[in-house]
């Protein structure tokens, strides 16, 4: 962790706190906010995140550029554990030194994007009065922001009718770089070439988070060994770390001029994958879901079992409903299920650009920007 500057300390500096985090469905659609401000005049140095010591936000709003303030503590589970005492002893202190942090600087206004660390800064901007504007990611809103909107000013939502008080939708923010994707021939092919995938045929970009996703991976691995011999298929498939070893070692020979099958732990480039694909098959958390629709890549989402809220079904119900992709439950996912969907996909190109102008429907490329706005019209001094 960054300290806060000596400045920021004497001259109360800091315009606006972005508070939340854990994972980078969270804290992706937080840095493009903190971006979408710097963008629209604010200094870097006048804003700052708060977040958790156990999230990925340590790392990367860093490497982003801005400053992070890390709380400590751990999210509490809904069902009644031991564990539960020590995580109420730690979130009484992550909301004890946001209250401080905000006593000192007074920032103007304060965004929620959820997550463990938005409930102190929620609470911290209600004690002292800061203007609070919550971001929800998902169609299904989690616990922290269900909470922090009962005291906010606006809620950004992305997808109409979410259920938050005083909401406003404005999509969910995502990185520059899929904004920038060029799903054009031209720009399909430089993607292809970058990735070492080839430049005719069809390209299937599988991916199930940094983890991974155990049944997407076992069901994609079943396919490529079915589908050995075909060609004109490839498929670029992103492991995650959890199965890469187990997965890799039962990767199949594939004969010359068959399937083309690339394997790989993580996807650095999720741009170039994007870019390259003719289809996805990817979990349905709120920033894939973002990513999808901003490029306008057709999909088969596999939405995860047990996510709170069940949020990843409800984010893949608004994409089936609106024909921008179909939809798997986990538990129904196997190599069969997964080749009977592709095959009707790949054979069909006139569904697959119906499903793509359906995701373009769904985006909202300027997401950030109008969070940005919002936290700016209701911004105090």
């Amino acid at each position: 962790m960054r300290s806060l500057r000596p400045e920021r300390d004497r001259r109360n500096r800091t315009w606006a706190v972005i508070a939340g985090g854990g994972t980078g469905g969270h804290v992706v659609p937080a840095i493009a906010i903190g971006r979408a401000l710097v963008a629209r005049g604010h200094p870097d140095s006048s804003i700052l995140f708060v977040g958790s010591k156990r999230g990925i936000e340590g790392r990367m709003v860093p490497a982003a550029g801005f400053e992070v303030a890390l709380l400590p503590g751990r999210g509490i589970a809904r069902r009644p554990t031991v564990d539960n005492v020590g995580a109420v002893a730690g979130l009484v202190a992550a909301v004890t030194k946001a209250i401080v942090i905000m006593a000192r600087l007074r920032p103007s206004v304060v965004i929620s994007v959820g997550g463990y660390a938005s409930v102190a800064g929620a609470v911290a901007a209600i004690v002292w009065r800061i203007p609070l504007v919550v971001a929800e990611q998902n169609a299904s809103p989690g616990l922290a922001n269900r909470m922090a909107a009962r005291f906010a000013v606006a809620s950004a939502v992305s997808f109409p009718g979410t259920r938050l008080p005083r909401a406003v939708v404005t999509g969910n923010p995502v990185r520059p770089e899929i904004l920038a994707v060029d799903r054009s021939p031209r720009g399909q092919a430089a993607a292809r070439s970058a990735l070492g995938l080839p430049a005719d045929g069809l390209v299937v970009a599988v991916a199930g988070g940094s983890l991974g996703a155990r049944r997407i991976n076992e069901a994609v691995l079943g396919l490529a060994t079915s589908w050995s011999d075909r060609s004109g298929v490839a498929i670029r498939h992103v492991i995650g770390e959890r199965d890469f070893e187990s997965i890799a070692s039962r990767a199949p020979s594939l004969p010359v001029g068959g399937l083309v099958y690339q394997q790989v732990k993580f996807e650095d480039r999720m741009d170039l994958l994007l870019a390259a694909a003719d289809v996805a098959v990817q979990r349905s958390g709120a920033s894939t879901a973002s990513e999808l629709a901003v490029v306008g890549l057709p999909s088969i989402l596999v939405p995860l079992p047990g996510a709170p809220g069940d949020h990843q079904t409800a984010n893949a119900r608004r994409f089936a409903d609106a024909g921008a992709a179909s939809v798997i439950p986990d538990r129904e996912l196997d190599q069969a299920r997964l080749a009977e969907e592709l095959e009707r996909l790949l054979s069909d190109e006139e569904a697959r650009r119906a499903m793509s102008e359906a995701a373009l429907g769904l985006a909202h490329p300027d997401a950030a920007a109008r969070v940005a706005s919002i936290a700016e019209e209701h911004a105090r001094g």
